[in-house]
């Protein structure tokens, strides 16, 4: 591939192709439509051959009237239009072609069983690729737009969530990931590896890359002194506040930007399906209308309808077979989890490629999207298990389809592909010693303590899609519902009361903290004042491998069962806790530590030095949050040119963010190329 994305114009050949295969493909599906549905019938194939023709036509007439009116009207008008846009089209496409028997309700029947017959032929003919999807945007992305600024480059980063370097690095040798291998291959692009702050998670990474800062996140949730309760960064009303505490108003994608599926905007003056600008009440006018397009299309809502239930049938035969062969390590993987899976991994990689390819068309200059396939599945399945790699294949597909639909776009796109943090794996923490964090520390302390240690991170993901389709109407009024479901699910709050539980301890992935509920930070002299087994009990745990917290004089230590080491200084006291965790844990875990927000203890779990395990405090197999694996390996790929200009080293998403500005001032989007550390 090269280094940017050409662009094309005209009509070609193989447009003329596809457009017969699907002409013959349509008119297939209708003559076996005819043998299967009574009431539907015609004198002779070339009638079905004609209707098959009529209905395209009468499709780029009538579809875009329905989109639009369906978009500004609402959830209702939207779903109307993917039940029953179809048949519509279908009646007056049968009205125009004499030969052919039907009623307007054999019409609709005869949509649905021809797009669930087309469908299976799509499959078939394409092998099970998204060729079909990517034609039919291919198609709408030549009416692109006209942009007062064509020389200048526009940068589409992709962000692949959770996959590691090393991960990456091993499905490019292998081949999996043929696109990215012939990337690389070709010289044209180049991928390095970057190390992510503590905490290794999405929402710090994020606010990093997008924001250009990593302070005032401690982990994935965290108790907000200032607030007297616990913020949880996927959280819609939650990631408002956090967004509106550090951003500045010139993010990554201020100048013309778009953020899509993200957690927060980088400034963006458009975001869609992003979770700081969910808008329960209203909804998106340009999230409906890319929905009502994609689905109001002969074969988009059976698509989405089919690969939803088939992912929710693979995933229980995938957890099924691994019990069966007594798979180990692995966790317990149950219909929520299945039901998020098919969320993430096909209705929302759909709609994310159906809004991406709508920015495109219109020459956005910079787009930002967050795909979560391999993140999601990793976590339950692990990092090098067959279904998380299938689902990095997929990802691997879905930027081929992109760059296909950059050659169309009215300006010339450079790809950048990132991972916001890496993935570890391990058996839980509970499952491993029979005991959750919130529980060893409330036997430590002889104090109830108040324990969040659930998993919501996929919870999050389908509120963002389920939060922004919700407004007015039966299905606004159902949404709305849904995103209650999970808003409960996720949010702990802790108000004040003397009967309340003094200590909060919570998991993010491998990375425990615990706060004493107030507005002041403990030290580690007040904790073992008012606690004295506390700091011993949980460093000499067998599946800690260190804590850290700072002392009276404004200092940081880490603390293990053998020693602890101040990390400012470098002075160690008996044996290094940090030695497993590489070089770069005592800059990370210092940095960490001396935010505000931290909390009056980091608990990090003990890393196997023979499996690299570690062992998550939520009930996930694959984690991240901490130290140890390969969840701070991070991986950052793009065009030569542009990477060529970046340091030898980049840790930290601050860091990166100043990286990922540098190529768009190298595009031409920005004033000054040097980069500033």
């Amino acid at each position: 591939m090269p280094t940017s994305v050409a662009r094309t114009r005209g009509v070609r050949v193989t447009d003329l192709a596809r457009l017969a295969i699907a002409w013959a493909a349509s008119t297939a599906a209708l003559i076996v439509t005819g043998a299967l549905l009574p009431g539907f019938s015609a004198t002779s194939w070339w009638a079905y051959a004609a209707v098959a023709a009529a209905a395209g036509v009468v499709g780029l007439v009538l579809r875009p009237a329905l989109v639009e009116i369906s978009a500004r009207v609402g959830w209702l008008a939207v779903l109307l239009t993917a039940l029953l846009g179809q048949g519509l089209i279908m009646y007056a496409a049968i009205l125009l072609i004499p030969g052919i028997e039907s009623t307007a309700w054999t019409a609709l029947a005869a949509a649905w069983v021809s797009a669930a017959v087309g469908t299976l032929i799509s499959w078939a003919a394409t092998a099970g690729t998204d060729d079909g999807l990517i034609t039919s945007l291919a198609g709408r992305a030549r009416r692109r737009a006209v942009v007062t600024d064509p020389e200048v480059d526009g940068v589409l980063f992709v962000q692949l969530d959770g996959v590691p370097f090393p991960v990456l690095q091993w499905a490019v040798q292998s081949g999996s990931v043929p696109h990215i291998r012939r990337w690389l291959s070709s010289g044209d692009y180049t991928v390095r590896e970057w190390t992510p702050q503590l905490p290794c998670t999405t929402p710090a990474s994020q606010m990093g890359i997008l924001h250009g800062t990593v302070g005032g996140i401690p982990a994935f949730r965290w108790y907000d002194r200032g607030l007297n309760r616990v913020l949880v960064a996927n959280r819609p009303a939650d990631a408002r506040v956090i967004e509106e505490r550090h951003h500045t108003g010139r993010g990554l994608l201020w100048d013309d930007g778009v953020s899509i599926s993200n957690l927060f905007t980088g400034d963006a003056p458009r975001s869609l399906l992003t979770m700081s600008r969910v808008e329960v009440r209203r909804g998106s006018t340009q999230t409906r209308r890319a929905f009502a397009w994609f689905f109001s299309s002969p074969n988009g809502f059976m698509r989405s309808l089919t690969r939803t239930v088939g992912e929710i049938l693979k995933e229980r035969w995938q957890a099924r077979r691994q019990v069966k062969r007594d798979l180990a390590p692995r966790v317990h993987r149950d219909w929520t989890f299945a039901l998020l899976r098919a969320v993430t991994n096909s209705l929302l990689r759909d709609l994310n490629t159906v809004l991406v390819a709508e920015e495109l068309r219109r020459g956005t200059k910079s787009i930002y999207v967050d795909y979560v396939d391999y993140d999601e599945i990793a976590h339950h399945a692990g990092v090098f298990r067959p279904e998380s790699l299938a689902a990095l294949d997929g990802l691997d597909r879905t930027l081929g389809s992109l760059a296909q639909l950059a050659a169309s776009a009215p300006r010339r796109y450079r790809l950048v592909v990132l991972s916001d943090h890496g993935q570890s794996q391990g058996v839980p923490f509970a499952d491993r010693y029979h005991q959750t964090l919130g529980d060893l520390c409330a036997e430590l302390m002889h104090e109830q303590v108040q324990a969040v240690d659930a998993s919501v991170e996929g919870l999050g993901r389908a509120g963002s899609l389920a939060g922004d389709v919700a407004s007015g109407g039966v299905t606004g009024k159902l949404a709305v519902r849904a995103d209650k479901v999970l808003t409960k699910a996720q949010q702990t709050s802790i108000p004040g009361g003397a009967a309340e539980e003094p200590v909060v301890v919570l998991g993010s992935g491998n990375l425990g903290l615990v706060y004493v509920r107030g507005d002041r930070r403990w030290t580690l002299q007040a904790l073992a004042r008012e606690w004295p087994a506390l700091v011993p009990g949980l460093a000499g745990h067998p599946g800690v491998g260190f804590v850290a917290g700072i002392d009276e004089d404004g200092r940081a230590w880490a603390i293990g069962s053998g020693g602890r080491l101040n990390l400012a200084s470098g002075a160690v006291e008996g044996a290094d806790p940090l030695v497993p965790f590489g070089s770069h844990a005592v800059r990370v875990l210092q940095r960490a530590l001396m935010d505000p927000e931290a909390p009056d203890l980091y608990v990090n779990s003990a890393v196997d030095p023979v499996t690299n395990d570690v062992a998550a405090f939520e009930g996930l197999f694959g984690s991240h949050g901490g130290l140890g694996g390969w969840q701070d390996r991070a991986m950052l790929l793009g065009p030569a040119d542009l990477m060529a200009g970046l340091p030898e080293r980049i840790e930290g998403a601050d860091e990166l963010h100043r990286a990922l500005v540098a190529m768009l001032e190298s595009c031409g989007q920005r004033g000054s190329t040097a980069f500033r550390r």
